[in-house]
C-alpha cells in the first residue's frame, strides 16, 4: 500500500477543518469526526435539527485534474454508507439522513462549495 505525503495529509486536515467551520456557520452541529468502522471512514457527521448529514471533504490545490468532489470513488461512496448505517444503528437515529461532499480549492482563491445529497 502506498503512502500519501505528508503535505497530502495536511491539505486534507486543513480541509476538514476549514469544511467543520463552513458547516457550523450554516447552522449545523458537529457529531463526530473521522468516524471509523471496519475499513471506511466518514470526514465529518453533522446534524442540523432532525437530520444528519455525512459528510466527505475533498481539498484539492486547485481544478487541473478537475473538481474535488468528482474524486469521490464508487468504492468510497458504499463504505462511506457502510459506516453510516453502523452509526445509525449505534445511536438508534430515526429520522432523516443525507450524504453530502464539501468541496474544497485552495488556488487560485479558496473555494468551498457544499454539495447536499452528493452521494447516492
Amino acid at each position: 500500500m502506498q503512502r500519501k505525503k505528508a503535505g497530502t495529509l495536511d491539505i486534507g486536515a486543513d480541509g476538514e477543518h476549514l469544511a467543520e467551520s463552513f458547516l457550523k456557520k450554516k447552522g449545523y452541529r458537529v457529531l463526530d469526526r473521522n468516524f471509523r468502522y471496519k475499513r471506511g471512514e466518514i470526514d465529518l457527521i453533522v446534524q442540523k435539527d432532525n437530520l444528519i448529514a455525512f459528510v466527505e471533504v475533498k481539498t484539492r490545490k486547485n481544478k487541473v485534474f478537475g473538481n474535488p468532489e468528482e474524486f469521490v470513488s464508487d468504492v468510497q461512496a458504499e463504505r462511506i454508507m457502510e459506516v453510516a448505517e453502523y452509526f445509525i444503528h449505534k445511536h438508534a437515529w430515526a429520522h432523516l439522513i443525507r450524504f453530502d461532499i464539501v468541496a474544497i480549492t485552495q488556488k487560485p482563491r479558496l473555494e468551498i462549495v457544499h454539495l447536499e445529497d452528493a452521494i447516492a
